[in-house]
């Protein structure tokens, strides 16, 4: 059963289409890789995925038990976030808040989630540095623990590898694939990386003013827009994916 359904969707702002016809399922333990041009709409989907954006017309359900708090979200970020001024343990448990209900204060099990999600990142060393005068890959690394806390079933990440080095990129991606094989985290990632998607992603979602492909990666990289992609990228599918 489909944990996310949307069907004949259409999203723009301020009345203006940016694409539509959009229908496709996630099912438990995927990893879809939504790609296409800037101005696509890809961000936007993102947000109506999480109810931060209402579509213009279609629908956008859930299913097989998820429920809004099981999903967590790491946004594009800005420069003034890249500057936020609080320690790096402040802002993972702050991943926590949905959960806290009435509670003005984190319970036991709650700390120790934190905890857990600094040590799954390799952050713990880190928890009582300011956030800002971290590099831009351990940020990512605290903004991806922050989402484990709110996550428990599915993580929506936006260009998460946006500004990274090579190398930082890399690790980056490895993480979010453990988190997904090892884990079983449904994952659904904002890519402007055509070869990583198809080396790490199950499936692939490929959306311009109205969708151009969604299926398998296998099934993409044979369709005539899919090789017109990889192609130019260099990507391709390799034993690790």
């Amino acid at each position: 059963m489909a944990q996310l359904i949307c069907d004949d969707v259409t999203l723009g702002y301020e009345g203006k289409t940016v694409t539509e016809h959009l229908s496709f399922s996630v099912n438990a333990g995927d990893y879809l890789c939504i790609v296409g041009e800037n101005g696509a709409g890809k961000s936007t989907l993102i947000k109506a995925l999480l109810g931060l954006k209402s579509p213009m017309s279609g629908s956008i359900s859930t299913g097989d038990g998820l429920k809004a708090r099981e999903i967590g979200y790491l946004p594009q970020q800005t420069e003034v976030q890249k500057d936020f001024p609080a320690c790096v343990r402040e802002i993972v448990m702050s991943g926590l808040l949905n959960k806290c209900g009435l509670r003005p204060f984190y319970s036991k099990e709650q700390k120790a989630l934190a905890e857990k999600q600094m040590e799954r990142m390799n952050i713990t060393s880190l928890s009582k540095r300011c956030y800002r005068e971290l590099s831009g890959g351990q940020q990512q690394r605290v903004l991806l623990a922050r989402a484990l806390c709110a996550a428990e079933k599915m993580l929506l990440l936006d260009e998460p590898v946006a500004g990274l080095d090579p190398k930082v990129t890399k690790e980056m991606y490895e993480l979010i694939n453990k988190l997904n094989r090892e884990d079983g985290i449904t994952v659904i990632m904002v890519s402007h990386d055509i070869s990583a998607a198809v080396k790490y992603a199950s499936h692939i979602l490929h959306i311009s003013h109205t969708p151009l492909f969604f299926g398998t990666k296998e099934d993409y990289i044979k369709t005539d827009i899919g090789r017109t992609f990889t192609e130019n990228t260099g990507g391709g599918v390799d034993g690790n994916a």
